[in-house]
Order: structure tokens, then sequence, then C-alpha cells
């Protein structure tokens, strides 16, 4: 422990300690403040809501919807293989599209205190353990490390802490025994932090390898037919640093096309309210109910669905980039053969977004009165139809992050994985 940084040390100290009525006042703020179903709050401190299935169960531990979008493929490929797969996640958003894997098992992630992790682990005793892109919690880390259970990183990305705290992120990240990165740039940099170069593999990005979003076809013919023909585009995963810049972007751009109509889906549905009132401040008719009506705004505040949404709309401007959220993921739209418009604070998918707008699938707008032009100007435009051209084009080229990750998954297993013996895992 003595070689640890001390903020690590510091942490790892404080969770063993933390008093039990304080653990639990924890998780019940974290629980809430996550907007989870109450009866799941045990989760959170530890306590499984499921049996553990016999056999060699796979932990896959991903933050939010777009961490488990991105690896929802890869468990179903596991889940082929005949291993069991465990997804948790710390978000409500993220347990619902755990929840759609077929097959997989879902809990919440258990609280970064010793008890809890260590309550978690007696249960579903992990015989390899996932975290996806950036969430390591340092107690988790270390417990299942302490057990001999291999550890993978996937899809890791560019990261501020690295930079910021390199001793630190060198500690937490050499426990893994296998990092796949999103870019050869950033297996560069985390090989500069002393990890071994073998273990660092730069595969690609499994959020462009990931599926399309579903949509149910007979839904998604009934709302084209509702929106008929109108001028549309969406704004999606919204926050409320991105919803003026929307708002100013829509009156102007409605100016030259009259008609003009929007689907608003913030990233976070309980803020539906706040965000019906803005709309309604600033003159705008808006529908909150499950098709759109005749209103000029339609406020999707409920999960579930994007896929409709990349579907209908031609134009989407992809939130969180304009204040400090850092972006989200651009693939799922360009999958989906969306142009694609977003704020200049994409730091969290950089290399993304910096791609597809080299590619000339989507673009850059500085403030809300380049963003109005550039609505304006793409409306019914025909390079509107070549962006959504180079977005299927670029898609097209980006299958091979998932099979590379599935290959080095397999040779970490073959390497430190016993062989599956349902005998060896009595179901609790």
């Amino acid at each position: 422990m003595s070689a640890e940084p001390w903020p690590l040390r510091l942490w790892l100290g404080g969770t063993l300690a933390l008093p039990r009525m304080a653990e639990f006042a924890l998780a019940r703020r974290v629980h809430r403040g996550q907007n989870s179903a109450p009866a799941r709050l045990g989760e959170r401190l530890g306590r499984a809501g499921l049996p553990r299935p016999q056999g060699r169960l796979i932990w896959i531990n991903a933050a939010s919807v777009g961490e488990v979008a991105s690896v929802a493929e890869l468990a179903r490929d596991l889940m082929d293989e005949g291993n069991h797969v465990l997804v948790t996640t710390t978000t409500t958003t993220g347990g619902v599209r755990a929840r759609a894997i077929e097959g997989a098992l879902h809990q919440y992630q258990p609280l970064d205190t010793a008890r809890a992790t260590r309550r978690f682990l007696d249960h579903w005793r992990p015989d390899l353990a996932c975290f996806v892109e950036g969430d390591l919690w340092p107690r988790l880390l270390a417990e299942t490390s302490a057990r001999r259970v291999p550890l993978a990183l996937f899809n890791a990305r560019p990261s501020r802490s690295r930079v910021r705290a390199p001793r630190l992120s060198a500690a937490m990240l050499a426990r893994f025994d296998l990092v796949t990165t999103q870019s050869e740039a950033v297996r560069e940099e985390i090989v500069s932090l002393g990890l071994p170069e073998s273990t660092v593999l730069a595969p690609g990005d499994l959020k462009s390898a990931a599926a399309p979003l579903p949509a149910d076809p007979a839904r998604l013919a009934a709302l084209r037919a509702e929106f008929d023909g109108a001028p549309l585009w969406a704004a999606v995963s919204t926050h409320a640093e991105d919803e003026p810049a929307v708002i100013k972007a829509h009156l102007a751009a409605r100016e030259r096309h009259p008609g003009l109509r929007l689907i608003l889906a913030p990233r976070h549905p309980d803020r539906g309210e706040t965000v019906a009132r803005a709309l309604e401040q600033a003159g705008l008719g808006v529908s909150r109910g499950e098709t759109p009506g005749q209103a000029e705004i339609w406020l999707v505040d409920r999960l579930g669905e994007t896929g409709l949404i990349y579907r209908l709309a031609p134009l989407v401007f992809l939130g969180g980039s304009f204040g400090p959220q850092g972006g989200h993921n651009p693939w799922e739209a360009a999958a989906l053969g969306a142009a694609l418009l977003h704020g200049p604070r994409v730091g969290n998918a950089q290399q993304a977004h910096a791609a597809l707008d080299a590619g000339g699938a989507a673009r850059e707008v500085a403030e809300a009165q380049a963003f109005g032009d550039a609505v304006a100007e793409l409306i019914g435009a025909p390079e509107l139809d070549t962006m959504r051209a180079a977005a299927r084009r670029i898609m097209s080229d980006r299958g091979q992050a998932r099979p590379r990750t599935l290959a080095a998954l397999r040779q970490l297993m073959s390497e430190r994985v016993a062989p599956d013996d349902p005998s060896s895992k009595a179901v609790q």
C-alpha cells in the first residue's frame, strides 16, 4: 500500500472505515439521485437482487447508457460463447439499456466501500471483470484484484485526469490485465504511464461498431405519417447549457422554413417539465405525448425513443457540447444516416467528432447564431443529403473494433480464466 499515491491510500482507507449508518445514508442519496427504483437500494450496498447462475460469469461494469450501448453486442457475443454476463450500471438510464440486452443480468453498481464491494463480490464471484471507458473506482478495483479476478478495461478514451494525475492514473491502470483503447493515440498515452505494451491494444472505438439503435417499424411509419413531410430536425441528449442555443437556432431557422418542426430529447428525461417551460416562454407550442400531434416542438422526455428520432430526423444536433459535459457519442446517429451538428465542447468524444467532421458527416457550430444559420442552410438542401451519405460511408468502414476486442478477451480468458465448470459455481 505504501507505494500507492496518497490520494489512493486516503480513499481506500476512508472506504474501509466508513460507518454502517453513513454508508447506508450515502447509498440512499446516490440511489435517489439516480431516480432508481426504491426496491433496488440494497444493490448499492452490494446486496444482490438476483441469484448467481451456475457456470462462468463475466461481469461488465458500464456507468450509463452510452457505455452500455457500446458493449451490448460484445455482451451478446460472450453469451453466445456460453458465458453468463452481469452488467452493472450507476445510472437508471444505463440500467434500462442493460436490461434490454437479452439474456444478460443487471444490477446497480455497489458503492465504492469495502463492505459493499465485498458483499457484491462474495455473491457474484466473477470469473472476469470488465470496466468500460473510464469509470474506475479504487475500492472496487482493489477488492476485485485481491481475489485474483482478471481485469479488463474496454474502450479507454482520452482523459484529462491521466494528464493531471499521471501517478494516480498509473496506479489504477496497473491492476488491469488487458486495456483496449479507442485509438492509437490513447494507447500511447497509457503505455507512457508505465503499463506493458503487450497489455494495451488499440482495436478501435467500440461505440462506432455498435449495432444501430432499434425502432418499432409500425410506430416509425405512423410517426412519419404524422409529420407529413414537414421540414424537421432534432436535438438529442441536450442539457441546460444546450437548450437556449437550440431554441434560438430553431427560431432563426423557421424564418426561412415556415412549418419547421423540432424533436427535442433531453439527456435526462426528468428535466422535461423545466425544458417545456423554457420552450413555452419562447412562444413555442409543445407536445409531450406519445406522438407529436400538431405542435411545433415534440418534447420527448422518456427513454427508449432515440432510435426512432435518428430515423425520423435527417439533421440532428447532439447535446452536451455547449456545456461542461464534454459531448456524447455521435456514432449512434451516424449509424442511422443522420447528419450531425455539435457545439465546440466535445472532449469526451473528440476523436469521434473529428472523424465525422473531417469525413463531411458532421459540422461544429460554435455559438447560437452559427447554429441557427447551419440549421436554416441545411434543411432541405442537397448538402444535407451529402452529409447523410458521408455518415453511412464512414460507418460502413468502422466494423472491426468489436471482433478485435472479443479476440483479445478470448486470449485473456484462455490464459487467466479456469475452464468453465458449472458444478463449481453453486447457485445462491
